[in-house]
């Protein structure tokens, strides 16, 4: 993933708090499928809350077209957790309905830190059918 998507995803969970950001990444191909991500797409919650998010329906439709007109696909869908690790909760498995994307959750609580450069963590995973399983972001 660009590091530009990633310190994207970062700025946008840290103005957004203290309620979760929520937002895609859009690709060029499923990243199951060797895809790659082109750009950040932050996206409103439609929650408002700091415990659960939802993407507004209008944002998420206008970026289903664009991403169809396009011939790209979603990625990843991306949401924080403000005081949790960067791992799906039990509703966030329960929820994810896309599964050729990659769910990506970053952590705002200092504790989850990465010890060696202060950064928010940031981990992705694969939802499909209730298994999850982590998957290693690669630097492009």
């Amino acid at each position: 993933m660009p590091a530009a998507i990633r310190a994207a995803i970062v700025a946008h969970a840290r103005a957004e708090a203290p309620n979760e950001a929520c937002g895609l990444i859009v690709g060029d191909r499923p990243a199951a499928a060797g895809g790659r991500a082109l750009r950040w797409e932050p996206t409103r919650n439609r929650a408002a809350s700091p415990f659960r998010y939802e993407i507004d329906s209008d944002d998420l439709l206008r970026l289903t077209i664009a991403t169809d007109d396009a011939d790209e696909v979603f990625w990843a869908i991306v949401h924080s957790h403000v005081a949790s690790p960067a791992r799906p909760s039990a509703t966030d498995i329960g929820l994810a309905f896309y599964p050729d994307a990659l769910y990506v959750l970053i952590s705002l609580d200092p504790g989850e830190a990465d010890s060696a450069t202060g950064e928010s963590g940031l981990r992705a995973w694969r939802i499909v059918d209730g298994a999850v399983h982590e998957v290693r972001l690669v630097p492009d």
